[in-house]
């Protein structure tokens, strides 16, 4: 359990790194960090959305992935961007 939260936090601050990069239209401070407790707590929240932006070999050769996750390619983000609704909050991981 130990190693699969680790994982997880892992995975969300990487991808909000990953979001920092790929999004210039936001602002550092427009992009708020959640710790891994918070994000075990949203799983399954009607008015969350988890997306899994991880590059296809890491997603793919990983063990862990969260249930009800999206999957979405961080290469294609512009593509996919502006697809959900912006009253749902969006955690990248």
């Amino acid at each position: 359990m130990r190693n699969k939260s680790l994982t997880i936090l892992s995975i969300v601050l990487v991808s909000v790194f990953i979001g920092l990069i790929v999004s210039p239209g936001f602002a550092a401070e427009d992009v708020i960090r959640i710790s891994k407790a918070k994000v075990e707590k949203l799983i399954g929240n009607p008015n969350v959305i988890i997306l899994d932006v991880r590059y296809s070999q890491h997603w793919q050769n990983s063990e862990y992935k969260i249930k009800g996750a999206v999957r979405r390619r961080p290469t294609l983000f512009d593509s996919w961007a502006n697809e959900f609704p912006r009253d749902k909050l969006l955690v990248l991981y």
